[in-house]
């Protein structure tokens, strides 16, 4: 069957909806669009870039600092104000040795010392001699020794003192039995040699006690009155040593 063939060899007409023109508008119209799409997307994302803070282009490769930073925070939380103390130290003792307070009476007992210091220290009442040649207790007694003895007490130590502006061991006793009469030497071997020795246990208060370079009369129970050392001042106190002996005046 032989296929017809068109006059005039004329081309066949196009469709409408195939021109070239229809084409070209709708490629436009295509292009159009895709360009308002892309504006779309793009340039309001161009908008968050210059929005986003200046962390968010921070690279995050390594928050080890950050997990320190928050851990050491935490710490002095959770933490604070914590000391761990080993068990055995609460075993250690507290003590005051070495260490004391000053009493009321002791300052009271220090203030009447200076006093004391200072009239003494201006004495110019009787001596040893006059005491000897008019004395004011003429008929001897133990007791009244004590008395006499008790009325320097606070009298400030001086060495080869024998008056109540000072007063050394031997002088202090000196002193004392002078207003009685009795003449004693200004030394502790000659107050010795001067008495009779007696058993301790016969003491009375107002005796001797003699020691080695030093002596003191005798206030019972275990004590002496004495003027003890420089910087000392007459003052009753235990007797702090066995080696001692007693010495009685007038027996």
């Amino acid at each position: 069957m032989t296929k017809a063939v068109p006059e005039n060899n004329a081309s066949p007409v196009p469709s409408v909806f195939s021109t070239p023109q229809i084409s070209a508008k709708k490629s436009k119209r295509k292009s159009s669009f895709l360009s308002l799409a892309v504006t779309a997307v793009v340039v309001p994302g161009l908008f968050a870039t210059v929005a986003l803070p200046a962390y968010a282009f921070a690279p995050v490769d390594d928050d080890a600092d950050l997990k320190a930073a928050v851990a050491l925070e935490e710490l002095k939380e959770t933490e604070a104000q914590t000391v761990l103390v080993d068990e055995g130290a609460t075993l250690a003792a507290t003590a005051r040795d070495g260490f004391s307070a000053t009493t009321e009476t002791e300052l009271a007992a220090s203030r009447k010392r200076t006093v004391l210091a200072a009239t003494y220290s201006a004495y110019s009442g009787p001596s040893y001699s006059d005491f000897l040649a008019n004395p004011p207790y003429p008929n001897f007694d133990l007791s009244q020794v004590v008395s006499v003895g008790q009325q320097y007490l606070g009298t400030p130590y001086v060495y080869g003192g024998a008056d109540p502006s000072g007063f050394d061991c031997s002088g202090f006793i000196q002193f004392v039995y002078a207003q009685f009469g009795v003449s004693l030497p200004h030394s502790v071997s000659g107050q010795a040699a001067a008495g009779s020795k007696i058993a301790i246990a016969d003491a009375l208060p107002g005796d001797i006690v003699i020691m080695s370079g030093h002596d003191g009369i005798y206030m019972g129970n275990g004590n002496i009155m004495d003027a003890p050392r420089a910087g000392g001042v007459v003052s009753v106190r235990p007797i702090w040593t066995d080696a001692y002996y007693i010495v009685r005046i007038g027996v």
